[in-house]
C-alpha cells in the first residue's frame, strides 16, 4: 500500500493499532472515560477507549450516555484538546538556588544541582502518538504550530513535543449539537498533516474502519495490521456518511465577513448585553484547542534556598493579563468579551493569516453561563445589517 490507498481493519485491528504504535516506541494519547467526560489522556491499553459512549452537548451543558452500539468515535469534542499535550498548561522554566545558580532548565527531568543544566529544553521521553484526532483539532495543531512553532522565533519547547508526532485522524459521522466546524471549513472530515485517518462504521456488515494512509510513517504502522483494500462501494459510502454530517452541525457561524462585522461593530450595545451575562471566568479560553496565551510566575520555597519559574496558561478575561504600570487596561467584563472575541474571528488574520476559532464548540459547551459565540455573532451581524438599513 502507498500513500493515499484506503483499507479496511475490524474492531480488533483498532486495538491492534494502538499496541503496535505503543511497541514502536510511541506514547499513545487518545480518548478516554473519566469523571463522566470523555477526555484525552495517554492510554495503558486499547480497552480504556470509549467504546459504547456518546455525549449530549448544548449551551452550557455536557453529559455523556451509553449508546446502543459498541462505537469508538462516535462523541463529539471533551473538555481537554491536544494543545494540553504540545503546549501544557503549566511548564518549568528553571529552577535556582541560593545562589542563583540554575540548577534546572526546561520541563525535563531535574539534574541535581551538581549536574551542567541542558542547554536546550529536553526532548521527550518518547514521541507522541494521537489517537482520535477530529477536523476540527487537526485545523488547531496547524493553528498552534504556526503560532508557537513558525516565525523567527519558534518555541522550542513547543518544537520538541511536536517532534516525531503521529497523527491518527478521524472523519466526523455525528456532530455534536454545539459543533460548527463545516461553517468554518475545518471538517467534518480531517484534512492533509495526518499519518492514518480512519472513518468508523457500524451496520449490517460489522464493525469496521476504513483506513486511509496519510505518510510513510503511517504506510509503516499500517503494515503491521491485518487489511484488506476497501472497495469502491465502501469508499463512497463512508464519504457520503461524513458529507452528511455536515448537514447535521448543531451551530452555524454566520455566513458574513466576520472580520468586517466586528471591525464596525467597536461601539455595539451587543458587547454590554453579553457582558451582563458573562462571568469572566476564562473557562472558554481554557478549552478552547488554539488559544496560546501564557503568563510566568515566581515562586520560592519558606527556607529562601529555592526559587522557580513557571509558565502557565493565561486568559485575556482576566483582570491582570492586561496590567500594564498604573492599572488594567480591559477593566470590564465588555471590554474583555470584545478583546477575546474580536482576536479570535478577526485580528487573528491579521496575525496569522486564518481564523482563531475551529468551530470545535468547546467554549460553548463548558461555558457555565451557556454563551453561544456563534448566536453573539448573529447577533452583530443583525445590528450591523440594521444600521445600514437605517441609512440608506
Amino acid at each position: 500500500m502507498t500513500i493515499g490507498d484506503t483499507v479496511t481493519i475490524d474492531r480488533d485491528g483498532l486495538d491492534r493499532l494502538v499496541v503496535v504504535l505503543q511497541e514502536n516506541g510511541y506514547r499513545v494519547i487518545g480518548p478516554t472515560m473519566r469523571d463522566n467526560a470523555i477526555i484525552l489522556d495517554e492510554l495503558d491499553t486499547p480497552a480504556a477507549l470509549p467504546a459504547g459512549w456518546g455525549v449530549h452537548t448544548e449551551p452550557g451543558r455536557y453529559r455523556v450516555y451509553r449508546r446502543t452500539d459498541q462505537a469508538v468515535f462516535a462523541h463529539s469534542a471533551g473538555p481537554g484538546s491536544w494543545k494540553q499535550f504540545l503546549h501544557p498548561p503549566h511548564r518549568l522554566i528553571a529552577r535556582l538556588d541560593a545562589d542563583l545558580n540554575l540548577v534546572a532548565a526546561g520541563d525535563g527531568p531535574t539534574p541535581t544541582p551538581a549536574t551542567e543544566p541542558p542547554s536546550q529544553p529536553p526532548q521527550p521521553d518518547r514521541p507522541a502518538a494521537f489517537l482520535g484526532v477530529r477536523g476540527c483539532d487537526m485545523a488547531a495543531i496547524r493553528i498552534l504550530a504556526r503560532v508557537l512553532g513558525g516565525d523567527a522565533y519558534p518555541d522550542s519547547a513547543f518544537a520538541a513535543r511536536c517532534a516525531g508526532l503521529f497523527i491518527v485522524g478521524v472523519n466526523c459521522t455525528e456532530p455534536g449539537g454545539v459543533c460548527f466546524c463545516a461553517s468554518m471549513g475545518t471538517g467534518p472530515g480531517v484534512s492533509a498533516g495526518y499519518d492514518l485517518a480512519l472513518t468508523e462504521r457500524i451496520d449490517e456488515s460489522g464493525h469496521r474502519f476504513l483506513v486511509e494512509v496519510g505518510s510513510a510513517a503511517g504506510e509503516r504502522i499500517l503494515a503491521e495490521l491485518r487489511s484488506h483494500p476497501a472497495t469502491q462501494a465502501e469508499i463512497a459510502d463512508a464519504r457520503a456518511e461524513v458529507a452528511a454530517a455536515a448537514g447535521r452541525m448543531g451551530r452555524s457561524m454566520p455566513d458574513a465577513d466576520l472580520r468586517a462585522v466586528i471591525r464596525e461593530s467597536r461601539e455595539s450595545p451587543q458587547w454590554e448585553d453579553v457582558a451582563s451575562r458573562c462571568l469572566t471566568c476564562g473557562n472558554c479560553t481554557m478549552v478552547c484547542p488554539t488559544c496560546f496565551c501564557t503568563t510566568t510566575e515566581d515562586v520560592t520555597d519558606l527556607t529562601g534556598d529555592h526559587a522557580e519559574r513557571w509558565e502557565r496558561w493565561a486568559s485575556c478575561f482576566e483582570l491582570d493579563f492586561s496590567h500594564v504600570h498604573g492599572g488594567s487596561v480591559r477593566q470590564s467584563g465588555e471590554s474583555r468579551y470584545r478583546q477575546w472575541l474580536s482576536h479570535k474571528l478577526g485580528t487573528w488574520y491579521d496575525q496569522f493569516g486564518s481564523s482563531g476559532c475551529v468551530g470545535c464548540g468547546r467554549c460553548i459547551a463548558w461555558c457555565p453561563a451557556g454563551i453561544d459565540l456563534t448566536a453573539e455573532m448573529g447577533r452583530l451581524v443583525e445590528l450591523r445589517e440594521e444600521a445600514d438599513d437605517g441609512h440608506r
